[in-house]
């Protein structure tokens, strides 16, 4: 799949970690060393990806030498965090709503030992996705802070009204978190619909000068109860990439798909971004 992706021009891949916990791969039957693996092993798969993909690479350019067919690009990998709400399986990273007995600390101790794990596993930097509330923004924030982690993150939120993250929480409270955090390198939105995307550039572009990043879902709905999406307002492909010039205009730097999305979606995003000037990166998610 990371390879699918590579192909299609993304210049950044997602670790498939989203929902690998260790206190998940516990209530399995895994032990904690096998779950501290498993993590590991989600960025050795991406990096393996990666070589390969500039193996071959280095093959295909003996036969397109001079032709300039062929330019290499930088590729980074990205260890997926997902929310308290992924690790749930409740449908609770769309609303944000954990209940009153979860507190800063709870979600602080419940991510510590994974991403210790995941900013010491070779990856470049840590994708903390799809937020949906301040207290875990926060809780993100803090830890990078009390562990030292050196190692870039990005925090990205999601919206389901194009104004407040899913909680309710603003998303100019939200961002400023994320703002302030040193080790936070970019800020921005994630499994949101593509229509609310614009609005909310504008508003993280308020409070942080940070590069904004973006990668909106289909636009479709998660429905927890049935735990499957469902049809709303998506798109296609050639929909989605009309949207990528009025979000560039409005200050997003970092672009790429979400839930929903293909390989299609990053090739046609490529597509677009190659014939403009100013300087961008592509994702890739798989979740």
């Amino acid at each position: 799949v990371h390879l699918d992706y590579l192909d299609a021009g993304a210049n950044i891949i997602i670790t498939a970690s989203y929902q690998a916990t260790i206190q998940g791969f516990e209530a399995k039957g895994f032990s904690t060393e096998e779950a501290e693996a498993l993590l590991r092993r989600s960025v050795e798969i991406a990096c393996e990806a990666r070589e390969i993909y500039y193996d071959r690479c280095m093959k295909d350019s003996w036969d397109f030498t001079g032709s300039g067919r062929i330019s290499s690009r930088p590729v980074l990998v990205a260890a997926s965090v997902g929310s308290y709400g992924a690790y749930l399986a409740d449908g609770s990273e769309y609303s944000g709503d954990y209940g009153d007995a979860v507190s800063l600390e709870t979600l602080k101790e419940f991510h510590r030992r994974r991403v210790l794990i995941l900013a010491n596993s070779g990856a470049d930097l840590i994708a903390f996705e799809t937020i949906p509330n301040k207290l875990e923004a926060k809780a993100y924030a803090e830890l990078l802070e009390e562990e030292g982690i050196t190692i870039p993150a990005w925090f990205s939120f999601n919206s389901k009204d194009g104004i407040n993250v899913v909680s309710g929480d603003s998303i100019l409270e939200c961002a400023s978190i994320a703002d302030s955090c040193e080790q936070v390198v970019a800020v921005g939105i994630n499994c949101t619909s593509p229509r609310f995307i614009h609005g909310l550039i504008l508003s993280v572009r308020k409070v942080t000068s940070k590069p904004v990043i973006i990668y909106p879902n289909s636009g479709e709905t998660y429905n927890a109860e049935l735990k499957k999406w469902v049809e709303s307002t998506g798109v296609r492909d050639e929909d989605f990439v009309s949207y990528i010039g009025k979000w560039r205009d409005a200050g997003a730097s970092l672009f790429g798909g979400c839930c929903r999305t293909t390989p299609n979606t990053i090739k046609a995003i490529s597509r677009v971004l190659s014939n403009k000037s100013l300087p961008s990166a592509n994702l890739n998610i798989q979740m």
